[in-house]
């Protein structure tokens, strides 16, 4: 181990030693390898220190020792990083540290001249600058130029160089010194050039001419530019490549992106849940320890029911369920407080607030208020109001954890009751869907059980209640036997004559009312009812070709009846069928016909027949005309033997001939014949005749 420093004695510094450079032999270094031990003190008598790197292959020990922690290959033969410790007061302390391969030349690319059949191997040489008021400070040497042809190329590169951001001086502030193997025999002129020298930034950098020392005029910062490349000049030496690192310090301090966050979690969440994720930055350099965040979760209320509710994913800032017992209607809202530590939770922090809303889940069942409920009805009622059932849930209202759901498991196999949920969704109210019969059964004990819209998210046990319902007995009417009674009956049936036995029972057998009888609609007041008996015959008689008769059917209301303070009334209907009889003669539609004067004698005269009667009574008819009109008069039935054709024999005459015709199964055909001496009709109406 070759570590660099400088000759001049000064008070106690806390820091370490110096730079430090591991030489090693070998190209692939082995898992716990030990390559030597750094120099610290932090003034006091300890000897033991925390220290870490910005590479996780190698690994210090708290005596110093630097080991291999995983096996490294040294690419380029070298492998350059930085270890830190703290002294006592806190205050971070930072060396670049080099693992060298022995006998690698650290170049930018090895430079190898062939001149002459000679081959000469170019390095660098580092000393300790002897200047008594930068101690510490590496110098140095342009490589050596081949003989011959110069190359004005940007061949050679010394190590970078690195410097701390923010440093606090003094300025200038020497960091290096760059210096030709031909100072020593001529007087040299040292330059540089680049960004930060003789580009803006201007003046950042200097070089002193003379000895060619390099400054830093201020400090610098990072996050404002992390590198700069300068190019030193020599007037003997071709241009030499410098590049400056600013080395990154904790100088900016985690911020998330939000101030606070809300975000919700149901109660019934399970252990392992992500609720929300936060998220901080940090403006140092990144993938350095000043970069890397680590979360944690300071505080948490309530602290019930545990004060590890919550858990945070160190890397990524994800808050997720660590406790169990969540419960909304206890701690409906948690509050956490949340920081970011910069160098892996050791540094600089940043804090943010977590507001996390607990939600409802259904964890709470619907309980009735009351193990049992009664409620009455009368019988015959459909739907009508039973009973109202009424729960509580301590789940969060309006909500479907909340909202109850009722259904009847037991004690309706006939479906006699409906069940619904009030408008508060916290009531059952049952209700009639069908008729009861108090006589059949007076009490019904129905089972209802509750429920909520979504199911549990626990175990729980559903909330059930009995209900009995009394059925009230009411005054029921009569009920006939058959609802609707048909008999057929002749119309000409006699009065007195029996139509039919109709015959009601009262459904309140209890009450032990006798039945009696009425006729509550009869049209044409032709029938008669028995009061006691329900006998019901034949008033007045009976007409098939009343008005009141559709299709043969004479339809009578009859009522049954009992002795009930509050009597009741139940109805049948009576349709009889009327046959019919021949008891309506033919008729002429036309009442009265004229001819005309000139008219032809013999052009016919057509009537028409009809008779009120059946079919069977009625058509085909025959026509005959009377004695006395036979002279004067002919008449024949048409093809359909419905209507008559009558001719006049002799030709008209300043008269009117009137005509009488009877004919059917009943009456006599009777063709009457009068003559008048003025035009003036005489009508005359016989029994069974048509005029």
């Amino acid at each position: 181990m070759a570590v660099v420093s400088s000759a001049e004695e000064s008070p106690c510094k806390p820091g370490f030693d110096s730079d430090l450079i591991f030489k090693v032999n070998k190209k692939h270094l082995k898992q716990s390898t030990r390559l030597g031990k750094v120099g610290f003190t932090d003034c006091t008598d300890r000897t033991r220190f925390l220290f870490s790197t910005d590479d996780s292959r190698f690994v210090f020990n708290s005596d110093g020792v630097l080991t291999v922690k995983r096996a490294v290959v040294l690419h380029e033969g070298h492998q350059d990083f930085f270890v830190y410790s703290w002294d006592s007061q806190g205050n971070k302390m930072t060396v670049p540290v080099m693992v060298l391969q022995h006998g690698h030349h650290h170049v930018s690319r090895d430079a190898e001249h062939h001149h002459g059949g000679h081959r000469h191997q170019n390095h660098h040489n580092t000393e300790v600058d002897s200047a008594a008021d930068h101690p510490h400070v590496a110098v140095y040497y342009f490589p050596k130029s081949s003989k011959g042809l110069r190359r004005r190329k940007r061949d050679w590169v010394i190590p970078p160089i690195n410097i701390p951001e923010n440093s606090n001086g003094p300025f200038p502030l020497k960091m290096v010194t760059i210096r030709s193997s031909e100072d020593k025999i001529k007087k040299i002129i040292y330059r540089i050039t680049g960004p930060g020298a003789n580009e803006d930034p201007v003046g950042l950098f200097t070089m002193d001419k003379d000895t060619g020392d390099l400054f830093v005029h201020r400090r610098l910062d990072r996050e404002e530019q992390g590198h700069y490349t300068l190019l030193a000049h020599a007037d003997v030496e071709d241009p030499m490549e410098i590049i400056i690192n600013v080395i990154d310090m904790n100088d900016n301090k985690p911020i998330f992106e939000q101030t606070s966050y809300v975000a919700e979690v149901a109660e019934s969440s399970p252990k392992g849940t992500t609720v929300i994720q936060v998220k901080a930055t940090d403006a140092d350099e990144p993938g350095n320890d000043n970069s890397i965040l680590k979360y944690m979760i300071l505080s948490q209320e309530p602290k019930l029911p545990s004060d590890s509710m919550f858990a945070i994913n160190s890397f990524n800032g994800a808050i997720m369920v660590e406790g169990v017992g969540l419960d909304r209607e206890k701690y409906p809202e948690y509050t956490l407080e949340i920081q970011a530590a910069d160098t892996k939770g050791e540094g600089l922090t940043g804090k943010t607030k977590v507001t996390l809303n607990v939600t409802d889940s259904n964890d709470n069942p619907p309980v009735f208020t009351a193990s049992t409920y009664q409620g009455s009805v009368d019988e015959n009622a459909v739907g009508v109001q039973v009973v109202k059932m009424s729960v509580t849930d301590e789940d969060e209202p309006n909500t479907p954890a909340w909202n109850a759901n009722f259904k009847i498991i037991r004690g309706d196999p006939d479906k006699l009751f409906s069940i619904e949920t009030g408008s508060n969704k916290q009531e059952g109210i049952i209700k009639t869907a069908k008729r009861l019969d108090f006589e059949t059964n007076r009490t019904h004990t129905l089972e209802v059980i509750v429920e909520n819209d979504v199911p549990f998210t626990i175990p729980l046990t559903n909330s059930t209640a009995t209900v009995v319902v009394t059925v009230n007995d009411v005054n029921e009417p009569p009920i006939f036997k058959e609802k609707e009674m048909t008999v057929q009956k002749r119309e000409d049936l006699s009065v007195d004559s029996v139509i039919m036995n109709s015959e009601a029972e009262d459904p309140d057998f209890a009450r032990e009312n006798p039945v009696k009888y009425k006729i509550i609609d009869d049209p044409e007041n032709w029938l008669k009812v028995d009061e006691d008996s329900g006998l019901v015959k034949v008033k007045s008689l009976m007409d098939r070709e009343s008005p009141n008769v559709t299709d043969n059917k004479y339809t009578v209301l009859l009522g049954a009846y009992d002795n009930d303070p509050v009597p009741a009334t139940g109805t049948g209907t009576l349709i009889i069928i009327l046959e019919d009889v021949n008891d309506n003669a033919p008729a002429i539609v036309e009442r009265e016909t004229q001819m005309c004067r000139h008219q032809d004698a013999s052009a016919p005269v057509l009537l028409t027949v009809t008779d009120r009667d059946g079919p069977l009574h009625s058509a085909p008819y025959n026509v005959m005309v009377h004695e006395a009109s036979k002279p004067k008069w002919s008449a024949q039935m048409n093809s359909n033997s419905m209507s008559v054709i009558m001719r006049l024999k002799m030709k008209p005459f300043s008269y009117l001939k009137e005509m009488y015709l009877t004919q059917d199964e009943t009456c006599g055909n009777t063709v009457v014949d009068k003559t008048v001496g003025t035009p003036q009709l005489k009508k005359e109406s016989p029994q069974c005749s048509l005029k």
